[in-house]
């Protein structure tokens, strides 16, 4: 057997480093969709559970920073013996008891009972959390919206220009897909929403 000429070999490599570089982006794509199809199944995962406190308290958690207040806060026990001493319950006082809950550590939970099962016993994290990028929930506790970034931008399914255009940050990544309660579209804020339905209300009335 005669060995490579160098022209020959030099065929070889270059052959050798084209299929590496194409399965070496196949790979890398496939990774970035399993990570976007992750994204939009927790989003699924938290709505499902936020649903679940909504039917239990009549509300959903408020929001800060861009995360779900639930969490006991330091002075909990405190406002949770003020709350014990009332007729009736006090929604403000006890969201003083919150703090915000950390994305994929800490549970969503009714934090009047430890023994009832969490809705979440940990809240799902951004797959790439560590490189800063987060999901955001905003809420007035009536309504809720809840977003994400997809790293396939718009290739992925579920890719939402309207909301692209609000400028919503999801940590390092500009949100663009999202889920929320009902019909509160995800393309504008909820309080713009809210305004919408309220001249729309008193629109009827006239």
């Amino acid at each position: 057997m005669r060995p490579f000429t160098k022209n020959e070999l030099l065929i070889v490599v270059i052959i050798f480093a084209v299929v590496v570089g194409f399965t070496l982006k196949g790979l890398k794509d496939a990774t970035r969709r399993a990570r976007d199809f992750q994204r939009k199944q927790d989003l699924g995962i938290i709505s499902d559970a936020l649903h679940k406190y909504h039917d239990d308290f009549g509300f959903f958690p408020p929001s800060e920073n861009g995360k779900v207040k639930a969490c006991k806060n330091d002075n909990f026990e405190e406002v949770y013996t003020k709350l014990k001493t009332l007729q009736e319950f006090d929604r403000n006082l006890f969201f003083e008891g919150l703090k915000t809950c950390d994305w994929g550590s800490d549970p969503l939970r009714d934090v009047q009972d430890d023994t009832y099962p969490p809705y979440l016993s940990s809240i799902p994290s951004d797959p790439k959390q560590n490189s800063g990028i987060t999901y955001l929930y905003l809420s007035n506790t009536v309504r809720f919206q809840l977003y994400t970034y997809l790293e396939g931008e718009s290739d992925e399914n579920g890719f939402d220009q309207g909301i692209i255009l609000r400028s919503l940050q999801c940590g390092t990544g500009v949100c663009s897909y999202g889920k929320s309660y009902g019909v509160t579209p995800l393309n504008m804020s909820i309080d713009d929403y809210e305004n919408i339905l309220l001249k729309e209300s008193q629109t009827g009335k006239e």
